[in-house]
């Protein structure tokens, strides 16, 4: 069941406002728990993905989704040879330099692309929600410390924000976009692939057995399937 257009617009937005948020509030050297964070969305993001997007793609018999969703995948490692992996959480903080164009141009790219089938996707709409937090928090290090003018590093936290619901917008409006639904699904369940699956393995470096970040994991699955 989809959700009122409006919604569908508005809460991946509330979700990199309230990463960049939490972060601006504390204003900790490094977020605080940002580790559990990020497992939780990541995930929570496969569990959207195989419980939820991967049956729809496949359930189409005349449809081969398996070269789309290679296809996507193979986009999100060129778009993070740009992002220098900040989709995963990877902020890289320069103080006192300019904005990272290059890199906010490919998180802005990945965002309006993530949010292209969210009108027709409820659990992916939450799912995205979940991922912005982090995000949010990332972008927010990534733009706050920077030399440039104060309206010029809100101005670009608010362009960020908005990427998600302009692809959400673009695809309601769209009719050509619309007959490509299961391609899209396909590429961005690539994508979400490749981001969750890297999440989840650098969240465990070391190896070492921590229980709490396996709780968040497994309560992150549980909620993605009852969607």
């Amino acid at each position: 069941m989809s959700s009122p257009p409006l919604f569908n617009y508005l809460l991946p937005f509330l979700g990199a406002v309230l990463g960049m948020g939490i972060v601006f509030v504390s204003r900790p050297k490094k977020p605080l728990a940002f580790k559990l964070v990020l497992a939780f969305s990541g995930a929570f993001l496969l569990g959207i993905t195989i419980f939820h997007l991967l049956p729809e793609v496949f359930s189409k018999t005349t449809f081969q989704a398996s070269g789309w969703i290679i296809a996507g995948l193979v986009f999100q490692i060129l778009l993070e040879y740009i992002s220098q992996g900040a989709e995963h959480g990877h902020a890289h903080v320069k103080e006192n330099q300019g904005l990272p164009w290059l890199l906010l141009l490919s998180l802005g790219i990945h965002a309006f692309i993530e949010g292209l089938p969210l009108s027709n996707q409820n659990e992916l709409l939450w799912g995205i929600f979940v991922h912005k937090i982090p995000i949010g928090m990332v972008v927010f290090f990534l733009v706050w410390e920077t030399r440039v003018a104060t309206f010029t590093k809100v101005s670009m936290l608010f362009f960020f924000a908005l990427m998600s619901p302009l692809g959400s917008l673009l695809n309601d409006y769209s009719t050509l976009l619309q007959v490509w639904q299961f391609q899209i699904t396909s590429v961005i369940i690539g994508m979400l692939f490749h981001i969750a699956t890297t999440i989840l393995f650098e969240s465990n470096q070391g190896h070492a057995f921590n229980l709490r970040k396996l709780l968040t994991i497994l309560l992150a699955f549980g909620l993605s399937f009852i969607l």
